[in-house]
Order: C-alpha cells, then structure tokens, then sequence
C-alpha cells in the first residue's frame, strides 16, 4: 500500500535542499537516509533521501543527484509516497493510519448512526475527520481524545462524544435576557487544547 508521508517545500539555500511538510507520525522511519520514495507527479521520482536535518523547526531534506537550488526548486510541491505493508500499525496503540481510518462507521455512545469518515485533513494544529452523512451533508470532527472516545477497527467505527453544535444546530446558548436584573458582559480568552489521538 503506498501512503503520502510528505510534499516537498521549497528549496533551502544552495547546496540542494528541501524543506518538506511532514505527513507522517513516523518521519524517523519513513523519511531517513537511504529511503527510496515514489512520487506525484511520477516523473519527479523515485527520490532517494541522503540527507536529513532539522532547522529551525522544519525538516530539511537533500535528494540523490539533487545539487542545486535549482534541482531542488523543480521538486516544489512534489508528494513523497512510501510503501508500506497494509497490516503494519504504528508502535503507538492510540495512533493509527490514515487507511486504518477511513470508511469507518461515526456512532455516537448509543450507537446512533452519525456517519462515515472519507478523508482525514491533516492540519498544523489537530487532525480532523471528514465525516459524510446518511443525507449526503460533511461534518468535521476534530480527531482528538475529549471528542473521539473510542477507535474500534475490529468493528470499524469510531465513537463519538460531541460537544452541542458540532452535529446539529441545537447548540445550546445562554442568553442574559432571561434574567431582569442587570448583568455585566464578561469577556475571556477562550483556548482550546488536546491531544492527537
């Protein structure tokens, strides 16, 4: 099974290298040195790493026969696809593939049919399930443990604990109208965290 695990940023300095937008939790395995990756566009690969690094953050790589800025330039927006056994999981037992992921079945604690998951948007701050309803409609459900409590691949779904509002317009708000006396409008700084699940 070929899997993307990054796309090619643009070149770093002049010797050659990328930056690359990681889309792996397993950059260590997929992207080191001596890994041959097929790419998108084809004729961009296969691309074999000789160098890896972090600069500033960001992982930068150097491809074999890539020597220049301009090599590397040309690379810009190129996907790195690997091939991976489709029976391998991660060492994590709460992380999980992409294709471990999709088509599974979105149910609510009492089993109430929510949907079924047909992408998963990988964004810099938390992955998010793209869920098709029965009626054709996309919710978004961001994939972390406070909202996904359970990932059941034996019975393919995924069970859901959702806050008010994320899928139904019932959200429930709190209206200072109903009160007669006179209230102060507070403000607060509002953040909302989690972890990847």
């Amino acid at each position: 099974m070929q899997l993307v695990v990054a796309r090619v940023g643009r070149a770093h300095g002049i010797k050659g290298e990328v930056t690359v937008e990681v889309r792996t939790d397993e950059p260590e395995l997929r992207l080191a040195p001596g890994a041959v990756l097929a790419t998108d566009p084809a004729s961009a690969g296969p691309l074999t790493i000789e160098t890896g690094r972090v600069h500033s953050g960001r992982l930068l790589l150097r491809f074999a026969g890539v020597r220049d800025r301009n090599g590397a330039e040309a690379l810009r927006n190129t996907l790195l696809i690997a091939d991976v056994d489709p029976d391998e999981t991660p060492e994590d037992p709460d992380e999980y593939y992409d294709h471990q992921l999709m088509d599974l079945d979105v149910v609510l604690a009492d089993g109430t049919e929510v949907g079924r998951i047909t992408e998963i948007s990988h964004l810099p701050s938390q992955d998010l399930f793209v869920v098709e309803r029965p009626d054709g409609t996309e919710l978004m459900i961001p994939f972390v443990e406070e909202i996904v409590t359970e990932i059941d691949l034996a019975e393919q779904r995924a069970v859901i604990d959702p806050p008010p509002g994320l899928i139904d317009d019932r959200a429930e708000i709190a209206s200072s109208r109903e009160d007669d006396a006179p209230s102060a409008e507070a403000e607060g700084d509002a953040s909302s965290g989690g972890s990847g699940v």
